[in-house]
């Protein structure tokens, strides 16, 4: 059965990326209401988060897919840098 309504949050605090947590159904629902009240930055890569979901929680990203994972996090730090740029130009931060 396809299921594209998953969903993975990565952490990257440390030398390498690690699942926070992997949600489908109902829970990635609710990940993304998350997401979307804290201003979370949200990739939408659906063959990634496939492969990333098979990971269990807590688990480095794996050599193989560390290309993608970081086209993914330079993705979400520039989509943040320019949304910290156009707030501090309207004079909000």
């Amino acid at each position: 059965m396809k299921d594209d309504n998953v969903g993975v949050a990565l952490e990257y605090s440390g030398d390498l990326p690690k699942i926070l947590a992997i949600a489908r159904g109902k829970l990635f629902e609710q990940l993304m209401r998350i997401a979307a009240e804290h201003r979370i930055t949200v990739y939408h890569d659906v063959d990634l988060a496939r492969v990333l979901s098979t990971l269990p929680v807590g688990s480095e990203i794996p050599e193989f897919l560390f290309k993608a994972v970081s086209e993914v996090l330079a993705y979400c730090y520039r989509i943040n840098e320019k949304f910290k740029s156009k707030l501090d130009s309207m004079g909000i931060l």
